[in-house]
């Protein structure tokens, strides 16, 4: 079975994944439903609302070759170009706490990496030799392992020095992947770096949204949906999910095919039934918190992020700040502090992990006044990402079940969980609905 312009499909989720269905189920003529149980799209890249103000659930870089992404904005009417602070491949920690400042040129690739790295400030020879040696051995590889292992193990392979681990590697994982390194997949850590360090120099760059995350893509996505005569119902979730003769009745409505595009939990209990077909059991989760806090509009940064040394010995649990100032004018003074792999905090109230990052922040950028911080706002993914391990056995995308596919960042990909992986899965679930191919 094929869909055509009278024939029904149910996205379930509007998630990055599920708009990114909808969208290309509807520009291909299909009439679709989808189904959000929040009033506010974008599952775990959204807007919220804290106190009056309006922040993200997460502050996320996307990459220049994030190209499916930056495709589906472009055809809902987002201009990347605006949308997105475009800044060069960078990894550099505030002055004096014994970092490094890796920034690459406007140079070809590769050209733009030997440049960086030799400009790098922070780093011994050793630690350029190292590095060069790495991307050069990978470059001979092709990206590509026999057997894949745990990043430490590959960075092991190929006499990483102590340092570049500590104030490249390790961080540059966390951030690509939610996962610590000596847990995380190296080969889906070798994709990342081949597709953005080894491919052209564009695709290195680092994106950081000017707008809001419901604003940057399911916000104008939905209203694509809507404009091409298909139906958005915000605010419901959906209670039950069952294979009729007559196609897959969704609580009351009967659909011709379904995309499941919810979070990796609530596919599971919803298809309960059909769990002897589908599995998610392989599938582990990580917290992420990012901590806002509000300063006067004058208080700004020489750049827009820094990465941070964290020691959760010390309780220095952030990893990242971003000075939303660069973003936008009316986020001056308000800095956000990505806490990756975050399970250790959770022992912390919100307050005590608040005032720790403050002081981290105060100590680090030798600013003493980002200790005492006018507001403070915690957001928390509980589940934020999967855990990307070795050999991670990922549901498929199609559940063999005639009019049923997934489409989400946990789903079986080259990618760990990111935007792009969700973007992908989107429309590759939708050429599979329209294909009629169900696995």
């Amino acid at each position: 079975m094929s869909v055509t312009d009278q024939q029904k499909v149910a996205v379930i989720g509007a998630g990055w994944a599920g708009c990114a269905a909808a969208v290309a189920l509807a520009d291909a003529g299909a009439a679709v439903t989808v189904f959000e149980s929040r009033t506010t799209p974008g599952g775990r890249a959204r807007r919220v609302e804290a106190d009056g103000r309006t922040l993200d659930n997460g502050q996320h870089i996307l990459l220049g070759a994030y190209t499916e992404t930056l495709r589906l904005m472009k055809k809902v009417g987002v201009n990347p170009d605006t949308a997105l602070l475009r800044l060069p491949l960078q990894m550099c920690y505030p002055p004096g706490t014994d970092g490094m400042a890796f920034v690459t040129s406007a140079l070809p690739a590769p050209l733009h990496l030997l440049g960086a790295l030799l400009r790098a400030d922070g780093l011994e020879m050793a630690d350029k030799i190292a590095l060069a040696r790495f991307t050069s051995a990978a470059r001979w590889i092709n990206w590509t392992l026999n057997e894949d292992c745990a990043v430490t193990t590959l960075l092991e392979r190929f006499d990483q020095t102590v340092r570049l681990y500590r104030l490249l590697w390790k961080p540059l994982c966390i951030s690509a992947l939610n996962t610590l390194p000596e847990q995380a997949s190296a080969q889906i850590f070798l994709n990342i770096l081949r597709d953005s360090i080894g491919a052209r120099r564009a695709a290195s760059d680092m994106l950081i949204p000017r707008l809001d995350f419901s604003a940057l893509f399911p916000d104008p996505a939905l209203a694509f949906v809507r404009q091409r005569g298909s139906t958005v119902i915000e605010g419901k979730t959906v209670r039950s999910l069952c294979q009729t003769p007559a196609g897959w009745e969704v609580d009351s409505e009967v659909f011709d095919a379904v995309v499941v595009a919810t979070s990796a939990a609530a596919a599971s209990t919803l298809l309960s039934r059909q769990m002897d077909m589908v599995r998610f059991d392989a599938l582990e989760f990580e917290p992420i918190h990012t901590c806002y806090f509000g300063y006067s509009p004058d208080t700004r940064l020489p750049r827009a992020f820094f990465a941070l040394k964290d020691d959760a010995q010390s309780g220095k649990w952030g990893q990242f700040v971003f000075d939303r100032g660069w973003l936008d004018v009316a986020h001056a003074g308000i800095f956000a502090v990505v806490i990756s792999t975050s399970s250790s905090t959770s022992s912390l109230t919100r307050q005590a992990l608040e005032a720790d990052v403050a002081r981290q922040l105060a100590d680090q950028l030798k600013m003493p006044q980002l200790a005492f911080p006018l507001w403070a706002q915690t957001v928390s993914e509980r589940q934020a990402t999967f855990v990307c391990k070795p050999a991670l056995v990922r549901p498929e995308m199609k559940s063999g079940l005639p009019g049923l596919v997934f489409a989400g960042d946990y789903v079986r990909s080259e990618y760990p969980g990111t935007l792009e992986s969700a973007a992908r899965s989107g429309v590759q679930a939708a050429a599979c609905v329209l294909a009629g191919d169900w696995g």
